[in-house]
């Protein structure tokens, strides 16, 4: 079983205080964030990527997309379809421009919304950056929502007793970062 460290307190104040702030900028979400925005770093969107093992014909699926850096890096160096799901409207925008400037708009789309009540039965890969508790309350919609042999690729995170077929380690700006990589329908249990 893995282990997780707990956020420094004044990491996860900073993080409290830059949602706050960015909230205060912005219209509000329908319902309160599961999870701060923190976006993933280049070298990590890298390395999930190719932990996914993406094919010609696969749709990637962002559960809490952010910005969009995820679905669009794919879009943009595997030629694949994309979607990114996030409550946040002002994140939602920032996607679909980002989507523009990168020239994908045509192969990416965005929506807003609650990623448990999203329709992610088209993905055959799936990335997360949830948090673990926002990771669990997802397994339930994963197993019964994904085919078998579809990918599941997380940041720092992993599925509880769900056993990754792979787990690396990205050190960024000297902090060590981890990936995690599941197959559905390989060692997951409901």
């Amino acid at each position: 079983m893995v282990r997780h460290r707990m956020l420094p307190a004044w990491l996860v104040l900073m993080l409290i205080g830059m949602a706050a702030a960015v909230g205060a900028q912005s219209p509000s979400p329908e319902k309160p964030l599961d999870v701060p925005y923190v976006p993933t770093k280049e070298p990590i969107v890298d390395r999930m990527l190719q932990m996914a093992n993406i094919k010609p014909g696969d749709v990637i699926y962002d559960l809490g997309c952010g910005d969009g850096r995820i679905v669009i890096a794919a879009a943009k160096r595997y030629g694949i379809r994309g979607v990114g799901i996030d409550i946040d409207p002002q994140r939602i925008a920032e996607a679909q421009e980002n989507a523009k400037k990168a020239g994908v708009a045509d192969r990416v789309q965005f929506i807003q919304g609650d990623l448990f009540d999203a329709d992610i039965k088209g993905a055959s890969v799936v990335t997360l950056y949830l948090l673990p508790d926002v990771n669990m309350r997802l397994r339930p919609k994963l197993l019964s929502d994904l085919k078998p042999g579809s990918r599941i690729v997380s940041h720092n995170y992993d599925l509880g007793d769900w056993k990754p077929e792979q787990t690396t380690k990205v050190t960024v700006d000297g902090t060590e970062h981890v990936v995690y990589a599941w197959t559905v329908g390989k060692g997951m249990a409901r």
